[in-house]
């Protein structure tokens, strides 16, 4: 059954979402959705536009007609600013070969340690007032615990921030993370989809922004202390130029899908009724107990994976063509560039409904298909877990997790909060404050 709540048939969950999706793209976005019923679609200077989840996976497999490399492609945007050995302008053996050198930061032992640190002590036990310190989820915590509100897209940032912090080396001190933070805004905020590559000053720009941002990774690695990032890239066998990029790539692209993903996926839990199964108040499924917890996990499991479907993290893709081939009965030749529209593709499911069953062709899709399947995937969902954990012993004690005031981002590359205020409630009708 549906969670029910305010966003059942299409309401508030929808209208806030096409608000942040606005705000972020405000020409972009209404181009692109205006093509949704259209299997795939040619525009000029744009390229032809893939709004079909089948069409689109099959793009992401083949690799003999289509590439991250070449006219059109996300190597245009990114190797003036990373080099060219980074995952994301890479392809073949050597790409295959960086996947498996940087495998190992990315297993789920590696990411969890990298997440937890100072951001989670104590929340996992946070159940009682005033036993949350240090971090900015254990300090979370012990606001919302007190009664206060608090900018959830504040914390998410600040954690985001921190993860940045120990990727490059640097240890997250306040400062530092709002460093971080800032100055790889400053680069990703430059990206538009009409655009196939930046401008020389924007290319300026960004180096520089990206050389103060991973000089102390640079450091890192030269000292070889594998207790940092870098330090397990030389570790790992990657030449310092690799492990730069690395760096720089996960920097990019990385840190504002999560900081994006968590206030939404916590605004349209509220917005549908979903919030207390997304934080483990199911209504009493049983007494606590291995089997009990395992049902609470997939649950959120499904919650979760239903509002990515929904955000679209990706919410377009670019490959350049490699050799002449026909996608979904359109011709292209090489050096055509293929848009695929994933927010298209993700959201011609329907409305949020995490017992939907998954359609297989959308599965994942926002964090692509086949060899370029999201490497950092492990590394933003352990965010998003150490959050979800720390907020879960609050809603246990019977208090509702409300969503507040809220305002979209503008001029940032993956559509976001700005602001978005939660606070704990008694339990009882009523959700405005």
């Amino acid at each position: 059954m549906r969670g029910g709540g305010v966003g059942a048939a299409g309401g508030g969950e929808t209208r806030w979402e096409e608000r942040v999706q606005r705000a972020a793209h405000p020409v972009a976005y209404p181009a692109v959705r205006a093509l949704r019923r259209r299997p795939v679609a040619r525009i000029p200077r744009v390229g032809l536009v893939v709004s079909d989840a089948a069409i689109a996976r099959e793009v992401l497999l083949d690799v003999e007609h289509f590439s991250k490399v070449g006219p059109g492609s996300p190597s245009e945007l990114w190797t003036p600013i990373l080099g060219p050995s980074v995952l994301l302008n890479m392809e073949g053996a050597e790409h295959a070969a960086m996947r498996r050198a940087l495998g190992p930061i990315f297993a789920p032992r590696a990411v969890r340690e990298l997440v937890r640190d100072r951001e989670v002590v104590g929340a996992r036990g946070a159940g009682s007032r005033g036993q949350a310190s240090g971090g900015a989820l254990p300090e979370m915590v012990a606001r919302l615990d007190a009664g206060e509100a608090v900018d959830l897209a504040g914390v998410v940032a600040a954690q985001a921030g921190a993860v940045i912090c120990r990727l490059v080396g640097l240890s997250p001190t306040d400062a530092a993370v709002r460093d971080s933070m800032a100055a790889a805004q400053a680069v990703t905020g430059m990206v538009r989809l009409h655009r196939r590559r930046l401008t020389t000053s924007q290319v300026v720009h960004a180096r520089r922004v990206l050389g103060g941002l991973t000089a102390s990774a640079r450091e890192a690695y030269r000292v070889g202390d594998e207790s940092t990032v870098p330090g397990r890239m030389r570790g790992l066998g990657l030449s310092e130029h690799e492990a730069m990029g690395a760096v720089g790539a996960f920097v990019l692209t990385g840190t504002e899908t999560i900081q994006s993903f968590v206030p939404r996926l916590l605004a349209i839990a509220h917005d549908t009724g979903w919030m207390e199964r997304l934080l483990g108040v199911d209504g009493g499924v049983g007494e606590p107990g291995p089997g009990v917890e395992a049902s609470r996990r997939g649950l959120r499991h499904r919650v979760v994976e239903e509002a990515l479907r929904v955000t679209v993290p990706s919410p377009a893709m670019l490959r350049s063509v490699r050799a002449d081939t026909v996608v979904g009965g359109q011709r292209v030749r090489a050096g055509d560039r293929v848009v695929i529209a994933t927010v298209n593709c993700c959201r011609a499911v329907g409305e949020f409904d995490p017992d939907r069953p998954a359609d297989p062709d959308v599965r994942h899709l926002w964090f692509g298909a086949g060899p370029h399947f999201c490497l950092g995937m492990p590394l933003a969902m352990a965010q998003v877990e150490a959050v979800l954990d720390a907020l879960a012993p609050l809603a246990a004690t019977g208090r509702r997790m409300v969503v507040g005031r809220r305002r979209p981002a503008h001029g940032v590359l993956v559509p976001a909060y700005r602001r978005l205020w939660v606070t704990l409630a008694p339990e009882g009708p009523g959700d405005a404050w």
